[in-house]
């Protein structure tokens, strides 16, 4: 597998420089980012965890793929500006934090699973009473025709 620079790019802005670059691998498929970023690193005098791969498209037919990476000065830096799910495809988020979002999605679940158990304590209750209800109603209320025959017996 080779690297080749095709251009570099220096953006003070975001404290970052951008890198374009050509992937020659015969032989073998798409190298994983992992494997990408460490060659870059080796390549560009960085540290591995300060570059981001942006994005990464093979050729059809030919043994290459051409990239776009980010260099930044420090891992703080690039915080703000990256997006999350790209962090995550290179790795850069640690497992702690995804561990923070995964509980707070846990706790909210939990939360609502609690309001779904008493919601559903309640109706049973409640659909009870409405029975017993419909029940006492039936035995007060005769219909028309017990009514007549009842007025015939008294009479």
């Amino acid at each position: 597998m080779e690297i080749e620079i095709d251009s570099k790019k220096n953006n003070p802005l975001f404290n970052r420089t951008e890198i374009r670059f050509t992937i020659h691998h015969k032989g073998e498929g798409t190298p994983n980012r992992e494997i990408i970023r460490s060659e870059l690193s080796e390549k560009l005098n960085a540290k591995k965890e300060n570059i981001i791969i942006n994005s990464i498209n093979s050729s059809f037919g030919i043994q290459q793929s051409k990239g776009y990476a980010k260099i930044y000065t420090s891992l703080k830096k690039s915080d703000n500006p990256e997006r999350k799910y790209i962090l995550k495809r290179n790795k850069i988020i640690g497992k702690k934090e995804m561990k923070k979002e995964e509980k707070k999605g846990t706790e909210k679940e939990t939360e609502t699973e609690k309001k779904q158990i008493k919601e559903e304590e309640k109706t049973p209750i409640e659909d009870d009473e409405k029975v017993k209800e419909s029940d006492d109603t039936k035995e007060k209320k005769p219909k028309e025709g017990d009514q007549q025959t009842e007025e015939g017996k008294e009479k």
